[in-house]
């Protein structure tokens, strides 16, 4: 498992399209969760990098995060608008942790309500964590497209499909 900062650092390829694609669409991803019958669940979510970490947050007792406290195994995957995916986009894969609330908690309220007006402060929110076990990419290019791959402690690969 890495950290945001070991993933951006050893796949900075695949880095550079989540977060530009994870900007594009207005921090919007799609959340995949394993409901407790085993079968997928696919939820909107806004995952922020918080002092250098991934995070997704939310309200307490829904259904993703019920999900995660099962099975912490999750997918985040750029919101994608483009059929022909022109811009790229990118999935992480990854562990969810909870973070007993605390001063993190309220930092991180604090940088929501510095960043879109969002009060959160004051207030107690699960704040999950996620250890990144994979990545990878799509791009076009010219008549192909590369697929990037990654796992930490790896480097990035391309995969090339024509």
């Amino acid at each position: 498992m890495a950290t945001w900062t070991e993933f951006i650092a050893q796949a900075p390829q695949i880095a550079d399209t989540f977060i530009r694609r994870h900007r594009a669409a207005r921090n919007l991803c799609m959340l995949a969760t394993l409901r407790s019958d085993g079968f997928p669940r696919i939820s909107p979510m806004e995952p922020r990098i918080f002092e250098d970490a991934l995070w997704i947050s939310g309200m307490p007792s829904t259904t993703k995060y019920l999900d995660l406290q099962r099975d912490p195994r999750l997918c985040l995957h750029t919101a994608t608008v483009d059929t022909e995916v022109k811009d790229g986009d990118a999935k992480l894969f990854g562990r969810a942790y909870v973070v007993p609330y605390g001063e993190q908690h309220q930092r991180f309220a604090d940088a929501l309500f510095d960043e879109m007006g969002l009060d959160l402060r004051g207030q107690q929110f699960d704040l999950i964590g996620v250890d990144i076990t994979g990545a990878s990419s799509v791009s076009v290019v010219d008549d192909h497209l590369d697929i990037t791959i990654w796992k930490p402690g790896e480097a990035e690969r391309v995969v090339r499909k024509h």
